[in-house]
């Protein structure tokens, strides 16, 4: 029997069982997901009373675009607009869980006597919960629409974003055996700079693609696109450095503001469903019952940390962050598992060999315990509410209830507030997308002139020919970055007008944007001539100014302004019609 074959009869035993054993779970009323990892542990090779599956390298691959499709379509369900405005509460949920679960799990490794960087490792793994177990757990429960469900969910995108921070500072640790301040805001910065930039260029290019082929595109072409998409940014991203899941995420992500998001949504939920199952079969899969009896100590302080110490954590984190005692105890509940990222990092650790290798298959192991507790966690959540909130006092109670209101309470909004939220988006936007410009200009325009031009033309000239051009496509950038809207405006005025540190707080936030410009026209005159850095500088100075006060380059950037902000709202203005 071929390879080939192999992988086919592998797929149909890991399919068959699959869906043998969720019919049972399903008789039994039990969450499906956990008749997947059943399923998986029955057809591994650790169990061999049943057929064992032959080729298990090529099935993780199957996991792994699995895992491509379940965080695609969580892209699809989310919005970074959600993020931006109910963000606040999940934010600090998010960075307060994240910091005192890894405290606790570094202490516990500590305690049993593992290595420091291994205690690290253990804090990394366990702070972070698992996106595709709790999107299937809110399926199967058809919990998906609630409150918490959202606040869950935001919670779990900014832990996937730390993760990936995680991974770079914790590669750092174990490789120079300390932590590098440098190297982690480099991480952090240039993760910045691509979600910013993908989903700016994402938001300018794919919703216009799709409303100008709409009439040539049936469900089948969209399916055959948007796929392609996904598969094209998780391509992009790990190019750059990052992980598969997040690139899928932010396609999903930018797909979801289009008009055709929904659809979309739908034609991909059967592709994520089988992939989704043979992901969580795999993880069945990985299971060694061997591990579990040699190590069931190590295994049984961390689950009953991970089920017990994590969610009463995130418990009080969401409740500090000014959520109600019930949404917190949901929400916590709800998060007290590890996933995948738990499995990337432990598989980091063990191959830089900070790491014994059995700590792998004591997460694993963790991993599927707590998988298994997660439907049944979610459910006690309101029981455990009521039994609590029926045991406090009145007194607590009206604290309690006070809190939340003082904590939710929207005051005005000052003057230098609606500067901040206003301008500073637009100088972050726009400055990545000027650096982006001429990076590209930089690293392939500028040696494409030099093969492309004929030779006999003086180098100058060509270096003219490179200045202006780049200059040209960056201008309308360099505009935005640096001119307000006309309500903007105003409240600069009427700051300026009450006090002399308003004016010099105005001052450097102009200095600021001219400053960033200004740079930016020096990295293009650098490259194409070899003046004295003074003589760059003035003529830098110049070209800023005179894109400022350029009737052209306003008007272009008006233009582009005006087709970014329609693809944005075009989901919303839609709905609304309707």
């Amino acid at each position: 029997m071929s390879e080939d074959i192999h992988l086919v009869s592998d797929l149909a035993l890991i399919l068959i069982s699959a869906g043998v054993v969720t019919i049972i779970f399903k008789l039994l009323k039990q969450p499906l997901v956990l008749g997947y990892i059943v399923a998986g542990f029955l057809v591994g090779p650790h169990f061999h009373i049943f057929p064992t599956v032959i080729e298990s390298e090529s099935i993780k691959q199957w996991s792994e675009i699995g895992i491509i499709f379940l965080l695609f379509a969580l892209g699809l369900e989310f919005s970074f607009k959600k993020l931006f405005k109910s963000g606040a509460t999940a934010l600090m949920a998010a960075i307060l869980g994240i910091i005192t679960t890894f405290c606790i799990a570094f202490l516990t490794g500590y305690l049993m006597h593992w290595t420091t960087m291994e205690s690290i490792f253990l804090g990394g793994m366990l702070a972070m919960s698992s996106t595709t177990i709790i999107i299937k757990a809110f399926d199967d429960l058809g919990i998906k629409k609630q409150r918490f469900s959202d606040i869950t969910l935001i919670i779990l995108i900014i832990q996937d974003l730390v993760a990936i921070v995680m991974m770079v500072i914790l590669s750092t640790a174990a490789v120079g055996k300390n932590f590098s301040g440098a190297d982690m805001a480099l991480s952090l910065t240039k993760l910045a700079f691509f979600l910013v930039l993908w989903f700016v260029i994402g938001i300018y290019v794919i919703p216009t693609f799709l409303n100008k082929t709409q009439r040539f595109v049936n469900n089948e072409t969209l399916l055959i696109i948007s796929i392609g998409l996904c598969f094209g940014m998780v391509v992009i991203a790990t190019k750059v450095g990052f992980s598969s899941a997040l690139g899928a995420f932010v396609m999903g992500s930018i797909l979801s503001e289009t008009i055709q998001g929904e659809k979309i949504e739908h034609l991909i939920s059967g592709i994520k469903n089988l992939f989704g199952a043979i992901f969580f079969v795999s993880v069945g899969m990985m299971v060694d019952p061997m591990i579990l009896v040699q190590y069931w100590k190590p295994i049984l302080i961390l689950s009953l940390l991970t089920i017990f110490g994590k969610g009463l954590l995130n418990t009080i984190s969401v409740a500090i962050s000014g959520e109600s005692l019930k949404t917190s105890m949901q929400v916590g509940f709800s998060l007290a598992q590890i996933g995948e990222f738990a499995f990337i990092i432990a598989t980091l650790g063990v191959s830089l060999g900070v790491m014994h290798n059995y700590i792998y298959g004591i997460i694993v192991a963790v991993s599927v315990i707590t998988t298994f507790t997660t439907p049944y966690c979610i459910k006690a959540a309101i029981p455990c509410y009521s039994y609590i909130y029926s045991k406090l006092s009145p007194k607590t109670k009206e604290k309690l209830d006070q809190y939340r209101v003082k904590d939710n309470y929207q005051k005005e909004e000052s003057d230098w507030k609606m500067i901040i939220k206003s301008s500073l988006p637009r100088i972050i936007i726009f400055a990545v997308v000027s650096y982006a410009v001429l990076f590209v200009s930089v690293k392939w325009y500028y040696p494409f002139l030099f093969t492309k031009i004929p030779v006999s033309l003086p180098k100058l000239l060509i270096n003219t020919i490179y200045a202006i051009s780049t200059l040209l496509i960056v201008a309308p950038f360099l505009y935005g970055m640096m001119s307000n809207k006309q309500k903007t405006r105003e409240i600069y005025v009427r700051l300026s007008q009450k006090s002399r540190i308003n004016r010099a707080g105005l001052f450097f936030m102009v200095l600021l944007r001219i400053f960033l410009a200004t740079f930016c026209v020096i990295i293009v005159l650098t490259k194409a001539f070899k003046f004295t850095p003074w003589i760059i500088f003035v003529i830098a100075l110049g070209i800023v100014f005179f894109i400022l006060a350029s009737r052209r380059t306003l008007k272009r950037f008006g233009k582009m302004e005006e087709r970014f902000m329609k693809n944005l709202n075009a989901k919303e203005n839609q709905q609304k019609n309707e």
